[in-house]
């Protein structure tokens, strides 16, 4: 037994975590892996949905793409929840939702259904991961942390790559003749160990309430980024009547309100949603417009590359899958082992990452040109753009909060999570259109023009994101001198409050 006093040495940070708190990370990485397979998976499920409920691109795209906007739009809300009402409460409250809209979009009769699904199983999901980074971050310490955290990541890394292929997958075996069906049904089992396990293994928590809901933000951003996005999805296949003209003008006019709105409430000393002051950081600005090229691009990639492999090329679900394999491969790999690069490189990795995955588009668009399967040369791409992919986006966080003060650091981290997350809604709204315009004009020729085409617009979005990039680069050389190099940390993320 030790006791204290004068002489007694401070207890050494644990370097692992205890039986029970190996558990309890596994419960929290349960949720993590289940809400971001969700996100990929449905990828390589879309040309099969299409097929079996009749659905047009414009559903399809609001299929991949709901989810992903109610996530984006709940996020910060979701973290500010768990601290106002307790961390465990959320998690377990998103998880059981989540789960419940999971078998939903199982049975879901048709595409309206599974769309309205859909959105609510993102509106869970915010609910959900904001909680798993915070827990860790309380419960664990030291080394213990450390290795908590290296799992964490591990699940980011593969939850991406572990979706695409389980998705391929669980389609091609069409198990009972429901094709699509149980790519969501893999949720049920994962959701009912949470709801078992959650409530004996992780310790309630005391809620802070250091931070308020922005209830009027939240008011007016929902509706402009619907007002906007959904006009623009179905725009295209309504012949663009004068109401999608009209909804996308009102959006624009929520959009300034709520910035308007926010820049009120910050100024009052209130707790902004999005707190727009982090723009007057130096770099904050370039780190944004880098990361909305990136997202945009690799949004849209994955949807329109899935489209064109399965319905385009007549490629099975599981070949589908497993044509991400390396991609998702390189991407994990190069995104965890960038700090093993010299230091002096890390500065430039963002813009250079990004110049690689233009690179890799271009050899992706010649590739299908011809309208065949790409051989070699698409193989290749895919290598190049995980490789891009997994040098630009973790130091791109990391540099864009350089100049960023600390008490504003979660807000930065807040705009920066939003950003990753509307961006890939913007480029599945974008891009996807573009392909499924293009597509339109029957004829083998004709898809691998689309494809070529839509990739090369692609191709164009990544490039442009290498001038802000090499901003972003320069800003942060004048911040840290090289005599004298920072360390690279881990960006503040929007999940901890």
């Amino acid at each position: 037994m030790t006791t204290a006093g004068p002489t007694a040495r401070p207890a050494a940070a644990p370097d692992a975590p205890s039986g029970r708190q190996w558990m309890m990370l596994v419960l929290l990485l349960l949720g993590q892996f289940m809400g971001l397979v969700d996100v990929f998976i449905v990828n390589v499920a879309m040309p099969s949905i299409g097929t079996r409920l009749h659905a047009s691109g414009a559903s399809l795209q609001l299929v991949v793409g709901g989810y992903t906007v109610a996530y984006a739009m709940l996020l910060i809300t979701g973290a500010r929840l768990g601290a106002l009402y307790g961390r465990r409460r959320m998690y377990l409250l998103g998880a059981a939702v989540f789960t419940l809209m999971s078998v939903g979009c199982a049975f879901a009769p048709d595409t309206v259904t599974l769309v309205v699904l859909r959105f609510a199983q993102g509106a869970s999901a915010a609910a959900m991961v904001p909680q798993i980074m915070s827990v860790i971050q309380m419960q664990f310490t030291g080394k213990a942390r450390a290795k908590a955290l290296s799992a964490y990541g591990a699940v980011l890394s593969t939850g991406a790559m572990a979706g695409l292929v389980l998705g391929g997958v669980i389609v091609n075996a069409d198990l009972f003749g429901t094709s699509w069906r149980p790519v969501f049904m893999i949720n049920l089992p994962i959701g009912l160990v949470l709801i078992a396990l959650v409530p004996r293994l992780l310790p309630k928590d005391v809620p802070s309430g250091n931070r308020r809901l922005d209830l009027v933000g939240l008011a007016l951003a929902t509706p402009a980024v619907f007002l906007l996005v959904l006009p623009a999805v179905l725009g295209r296949e309504l012949g663009w009547p004068v109401w999608t003209f009209v909804c996308m003008a009102a959006g624009v006019v929520l959009a300034v309100l709520f910035v308007r709105a926010e820049q009120m409430i910050a100024a009052r000393g209130g707790d902004p949603l999005l707190n727009f002051a982090v723009f007057r950081a130096a770099g904050m600005p370039a780190g944004l417009l880098t990361l909305t090229c990136v997202q945009l691009t690799y949004g849209g990639f994955l949807f329109v590359f899935t489209l064109h492999l399965q319905a385009g090329l007549g490629e099975s679900a599981l070949r589908t899958g497993l044509t991400y394999l390396p991609m998702s491969v390189t991407f994990g790999l190069s995104g965890y082992y960038w700090r093993k690069l010299p230091e002096r490189f890390h500065l430039g990795l963002a813009p250079a990452g990004l110049a690689s995955s233009a690179v890799s588009y271009g050899m992706i668009a010649a590739a299908m040109q011809d309208g065949t399967g790409g051989g070699a040369l698409m193989w290749l791409g895919t290598i190049v753009n995980g490789v891009g992919m997994g040098l630009s986006v973790s130091p791109l966080l990391t540099q864009s909060l350089v100049n960023v003060p600390m008490d504003k650091a979660v807000d930065a981290s807040g705009l920066l999570t939003t950003v990753v997350q509307l961006g890939q809604v913007a480029g599945v709204t974008v891009f996807g259109a573009l392909y499924l315009t293009l597509a339109g004009h029957t004829g083998a020729d004709s898809l691998g023009d689309a494809m070529a085409t839509t990739t090369s617009w692609i191709l164009a979005v990544a490039a442009l994101g290498v001038v802000p990039g090499v901003a972003l680069t320069r800003v942060v050389l004048r911040a840290v001198p090289p005599s004298r190099p920072k360390p690279v940390t881990t960006p503040a993320r929007a999940t901890t409050d």
